[in-house]
């Protein structure tokens, strides 16, 4: 690597830790219930694949505030099987150590890069993650790492978002308020962030070069819904949008942009609720048998 990418990557990397344990980091917190409850199919196929692969210990790659973890915990607690959950996001990792502590769980939860923490080797025989892959700066090395933190023969299940396109709800806020935001970061293809898994065989390719075998990524549409009350906070708190109105000073642009978003999202709502499409990967592989 030469100088030029090594500073890009450790830029990166900075803004993806700066991002996580500030304004992104926080609002993922206070909408922890709301985002939960849409994510809970998601949640469910997990557990579903952890009861089927008869996994003892687990870890949760991207755990945020923890309703993964915490719910894998309670499968695996009858048979003393444990599960871990990591984050590089401080405020997340907080909260889920409270949720924890609430209903005590034996979950466990690391603040860590997944990218660089020092793991036990092979001390997990299944490795999952509910849409927190997409953020890697050196994806390689990540997996790389998770692989070698792996058993011989344990499964990896992730979930990842496909492409923008196929997720209209995903970008309806960005599409509707960039006239009026003009320094709204425009998404790049393949980089760290929401869509960095959009393209099937550069997935594939990763996981292949970082080790891992049977790669198996195959397309999941699942309809999520939130109550339509809480349409207002999800996108003036989260994704780009919900940050760059965190940060707005002008409070008449501030009101236009909302409004102008909140029309933008009136073909998702029915009947009190707001409804679309998740088009995402299944992600499976096996680390190597020893």
């Amino acid at each position: 690597m030469d100088m030029t990418q090594q500073q890009y990557q450790q830029q990166t990397e900075a803004e993806q830790a700066a991002l996580w344990n500030g304004r992104a980091g926080r609002a993922w917190v206070d909408a922890q219930a709301s985002l939960d409850a849409i994510l809970q199919p998601f949640e469910d196929w997990l557990v579903d694949e952890v009861r089927a692969g008869s996994a003892q210990r687990v870890l949760d790659v991207g755990c945020g505030t923890g309703a993964t973890t915490l719910a894998v915990a309670r499968l695996l607690a009858s048979a003393k099987g444990q599960c871990v959950g990591v984050d590089i996001s401080e405020p997340m990792i907080a909260a889920a150590r409270e949720r924890a502590r609430r209903e005590s769980s034996p979950a466990t939860f690391i603040c860590a890069d997944v990218q660089r923490h020092v793991f036990a080797p092979a001390s997990f025989d299944m490795i999952i993650s509910r849409f927190g892959i997409m953020f890697f700066d050196s994806p390689v090395q990540a997996f790389e790492n998770l692989r070698q933190a792996a058993r011989g023969g344990a499964a990896l299940r992730a979930l990842a978002w496909r492409s923008p396109a196929e997720n209209p709800f995903m970008t309806t806020a960005e599409r509707a308020a960039a006239p009026l935001l003009p320094n709204l970061p425009a998404r790049q293809p393949g980089a760290p962030g929401q869509f960095a898994c959009a393209d099937r065989e550069r997935v594939s390719s990763i996981l292949e070069e970082s080790g891992w075998t049977g790669v198996d990524i195959q397309p999941m549409d699942v309809e999520c819904a939130m109550p339509e009350k809480d349409l207002n906070g999800y996108f003036t708190r989260l994704g780009p949008v919900g940050l760059m109105l965190q940060e707005e000073p002008d409070e008449h642009r501030r009101a236009q942009v909302i409004e102008t978003v909140r029309t933008a999202f009136k073909p998702f709502v029915r009947g009190g609720e707001v409804r679309f499409t998740a088009a995402c990967w299944m992600i499976g592989a096996h680390a190597p048998s020893a």
